[in-house]
């Protein structure tokens, strides 16, 4: 079984960042694809970012496009989202996810979840 930890949320102003990190632990695997999502409350959950190995191809959402970068390090066994430039409408709880199919697609059916972090942009 693969465990997911994130770490890294929290309360931040309009313009600032964050990096997100999430942890595999457990039967963990180097390949498949790992992901973040995000889910505004009184919204549904929704695709952010992902990433197929460590500099692998990557896929954003367009609204996180050139403000997010999601990056991997297999040896660490930890995905992050370094967050920039945040607005209010950033603000959510900050999933990930992982799967063994090494799929950039964002309506994958992820096998593997965190509890999540709560990302909380100020304006």
């Amino acid at each position: 079984q693969v465990q997911l930890g994130e770490s890294g949320g929290g309360l931040v102003q309009a313009g600032g960042s964050l990096r997100l990190s999430c942890v595999q632990s457990g039967r963990t695997f180097s390949g498949g694809v790992m992901a973040w999502f995000r889910q505004a409350p009184g919204k549904e959950r929704e695709f952010v970012a992902a990433i197929t190995r460590d500099n692998g191809p990557k896929r954003y959402a367009d609204s996180v496009k050139g403000r997010f970068t999601i990056s991997r390090d297999i040896v660490k066994r930890t995905m992050y989202l370094q967050m920039n430039s945040l607005t209010p409408e950033d603000t959510a709880v900050y999933y990930c996810a992982a799967d063994s199919r090494p799929l950039l697609i964002p309506t994958l059916r992820y096998t593997y979840w965190g509890q999540g972090t709560q990302v909380t942009v100020s304006s």
